[in-house]
């Protein structure tokens, strides 16, 4: 049976008061629904993006206390982060994975940079760690770039792309953006789907229909179970996840079978 892996990034952006204990028991409540992976920006207790770990290890400590979810940590994120601090989580042995962007995009008024000698100083730390790196690409000319980046560096296969769609500024979150960005992910790769500002399921159902190996869920991207109604906590959007995928006659990763299929240590 063909599975997914199902991966919960449950901080909104716009959260300006980060309480680990809140956010570990939201991650091991989802972890318990099915997802098998978190993603986890560093943040300071008023959300900001920082290179101070504390905040962020005190939080890892209690997912991983009563869980054994795949850990993932971004490099990236809007901010003035020069890259050697964005590369910080790098270093945490409880992070096993990382985003990778490799080129600059538009996001909504702010302008995200991702110049190529950064981005190649993230791919060298990445490999010198020993992470798994998932790539987040915005637009078709992201995906060109990882393609040349995967053949200046051994990256271990399959490389894991995430198209991400939606954000103002970029890819939009229609049919024909989505095909067109699976069109040009190498045949070697695995890919998955991140629908930020999502308000329904339907282009994640696509996606899935389309050979999706990933769905990112959670309140980073939205908090919208439906066109109308939100949710306090990122269980309910798993859970929907969760019944999406199996009746699509799929069925979900395990953390363990996650890790073997994308060749993360753990």
């Amino acid at each position: 049976m063909d599975k997914v892996m199902v991966s919960v990034a449950p901080v909104s952006a716009t959260d300006k008061n980060i309480i680990p204990e809140k956010i570990a028991q939201d991650v091991i409540d989802c972890w318990k629904a099915g997802a098998a992976m978190v993603h986890l920006h560093v943040r300071d207790k008023f959300g900001n993006l920082t290179t101070n770990m504390s905040v962020l290890n005190k939080t890892l400590e209690l997912i991983r206390k009563d869980s054994n979810i795949i850990i993932e940590v971004s490099t990236g994120g809007v901010s003035n982060l020069t890259i050697k601090e964005r590369c910080v989580p790098l270093y945490s042995k409880l992070v096993e994975v990382c985003s990778l962007n490799v080129g600059s995009t538009n996001l909504g008024k702010a302008v995200y940079c991702n110049p190529i000698d950064d981005v190649k100083y993230c791919v060298q730390e990445i490999l010198k760690t020993k992470k798994i790196p998932e790539v987040e690409v915005f637009e078709i000319g992201h995906t060109y770039t990882m393609e040349d980046l995967m053949k200046e560096y051994n990256f271990i296969k399959p490389v894991l792309f995430s198209i991400v769609l939606g954000h103002k500024g970029e890819a939009p979150a229609t049919p024909k953006a989505l095909f067109n960005m699976i069109s040009m992910i190498p045949k070697e790769a695995a890919w998955g789907i991140t629908h930020a500002n999502r308000r329904d399921f339907g282009i994640i159902a696509a996606a899935l229909g389309m050979g999706a190996k990933t769905v990112r869920i959670g309140f980073e991207d939205s908090n919208y179970i439906d066109n109308i109604n939100q949710v306090d906590t990122n269980l309910p959007l798993v859970e929907k996840t969760v019944r999406l995928i199996k009746s699509m006659d799929k069925d979900i990763m395990t953390p363990d079978e996650a890790r073997r299929y994308f060749k993360i240590k753990g």
